[in-house]
């Protein structure tokens, strides 16, 4: 059972859109992660994504496929850890911790790179709308209230 190359160039061509489209948040903010990176991480959470579910010998078993799907997912959402903690800088004597919510945007991108992988395109587009209300909507309202703070 082959995916047709249509099909595998929609998965990929939607990750690689939803990563750049939370990559552009990053670079207008002058984040050290944008729209290249973020692209390239759901590009290749999808590319893995893709090539678990459509291995040949597995496809007639699904229970193997399974247990073999939840393993790549779990080892793509554990692994892009290292490239969001690259980002993520520590101050002691400032008590000040910068880069987490690039950090959360590598991991939900590559969230995004699975789902688009799997073709599961309710749960990426919701998923991806709430990422750009959170970086977006919920950033501006944490700056209207940090204002009242001082």
């Amino acid at each position: 059972m082959d995916i047709p190359v249509e099909d595998i160039a929609l998965r990929l061509g939607a990750a690689v859109g939803a990563g750049m489209l939370v990559g552009l948040n990053r670079d207008l903010r002058n984040k050290p992660i944008g729209m290249r990176t973020l692209g390239l991480v759901a590009l290749g959470a999808a590319v893995i994504t893709i090539a678990t579910v459509h291995m040949h010998d597995m496809v007639s078993h699904p229970d193997a496929l399974s247990r073999v799907l939840q393993g790549v997912i779990q080892g793509v959402m554990a692994g892009i850890g290292f490239i969001g903690a690259g980002v993520i800088m520590r101050d002691p004597e400032a008590q000040v911790v910068q880069g987490l919510t690039t950090a959360a945007t590598v991991w939900i991108t590559a969230a995004l790179g699975v789902a688009c992988g799997l073709a599961a395109w309710p749960l990426a587009g919701l998923a991806l709308a709430l990422a750009l209300f959170v970086l977006a909507g919920v950033g501006w309202l944490e700056r209207l209230l940090s204002r009242d703070d001082r």
